[in-house]
């Protein structure tokens, strides 16, 4: 597929381009904004999986940079059209070359990927991995340079931990929907860690049949739990993401990679009358959940990006005087490397092979 074909199929990926996104994915961050007021008061953020960087890139031009997207450029719009529809004078549009910047003070926003990504201002970049408990010193001395290894906890824990991890699909569902399930386990156990009282957590899910177990699992230490697909998100695809407001841990509960959510970080008085976790014979944790409803519960679904947003679905008419644009960010380390390096030693780079 060329890139002229691509440009037409997915509005999102030519979007992203002509304003400078790494990734079609940043819109999907934006409308969530829209929605949620994610940005509000937020000023220490952890971006987890997040290479090539378009959520670190959101948060560091509305946060760091103090540009106007998602919530903030939602409202102005209304507000313009609002007083239009009254016959009331609107207010004058910041010129394109001058806007109006609202840069937020001590802003500490730290990106962990166990991908290589290039660096972006104002971003603490870290390559690790999620689910090594190595990983929370890392974090917290980059979150605060006095941080002292002998405390457990941050000192200023963080108001956003977001996560757009995926699996590389293989095509088998439910092997890719365990995978996922696996990697938003070990996202959540980190920001348990970091996250402040009242804090929030967004994150990727696949949507199936058990999903519901999930949301009532996140209820447990969230007051305020929602599912939400961007309109930017396709509607073949079975992405989805889960935005929890209003962390509250159970009394007496201590996070830790090392022990994630096990008995030693359960008070001592439920643990008689409802352990949460178990380990069978075969080998699997079980999460009790409690008998009422089966432990379930549907969590609120809420589509994200209004009626003129694109469909991501689409196909547009590009323009006569269209020009292609290259990726802004080119991958730094693209699994396929080596697959087109075999490919050109065997004879060109378009699929054709010596001897053929």
């Amino acid at each position: 597929m060329g890139k002229s074909s691509k440009d037409k199929r997915d509005a999102y990926y030519r979007l992203a381009k002509e304003q400078g996104w790494r990734a079609r994915s940043a819109f999907k961050l934006l409308q969530l904004d829209e929605e949620f007021n994610l940005f509000e008061g937020v000023t220490r953020v952890v971006d987890l999986c997040a290479a090539p960087g378009s959520w670190s890139q959101v948060l560091s031009r509305i946060l760091i940079k103090g540009e106007s997207f998602g919530r903030s450029a939602w409202e102005d719009r209304f507000a313009r059209d609002r007083m239009a529809a009254f016959g009331l004078p609107s207010p004058p549009e910041e010129p394109a070359e001058t806007p109006q910047l609202k840069p937020r003070k001590d802003v500490k926003i730290v990106s962990i990927d166990l991908q290589p990504m290039s660096p972006l201002e104002g971003i603490t970049t870290l390559k690790a991995d999620i689910t090594h408990p190595s990983t929370i010193p890392l974090l917290l001395k980059a979150l605060d340079e006095d941080y002292d290894p002998s405390s457990p906890s941050a000192a200023q824990p963080v108001d956003l931990v977001i996560s757009d991890g995926a699996p590389d699909v293989t095509g088998l569902h439910d092997l890719d929907i365990y995978v996922q399930s696996q990697l938003l386990w070990a996202a959540l156990n980190l920001a348990l860690c970091v996250l402040k009282p009242g804090g929030k957590f967004v994150a990727k899910i696949f949507r199936a049949n058990e999903v519901d177990l999930l949301y009532a699992q996140l209820r447990v230490m969230f007051a305020r739990v929602h599912v939400s697909k961007p309109r930017s998100s396709r509607a073949s695809s079975i992405e989805a993401f889960v935005v929890c407001e209003g962390f509250q841990p159970p009394p007496g509960f201590k996070a830790s990679l090392e022990n994630p959510l096990g008995p030693k970080s359960v008070p001592a008085k439920l643990e008689p009358q409802a352990p949460l976790r178990t380990v069978r014979e075969d080998g699997v944790t079980v999460l009790d959940l409690g008998d009422e409803e089966d432990g379930r519960w549907i969590a609120p679904f809420l589509a994200c990006g209004d009626l003129s947003a694109f469909d991501s679905d689409a196909t547009y008419q590009l323009p006569k005087d269209r020009v292609t644009l290259d990726p802004v960010q080119p991958p730094t380390a693209p699994p396929y490397r080596r697959a087109l390096e075999m490919r050109k030693a065997a004879g060109g780079a378009y699929g054709k092979t010596k001897g053929v």
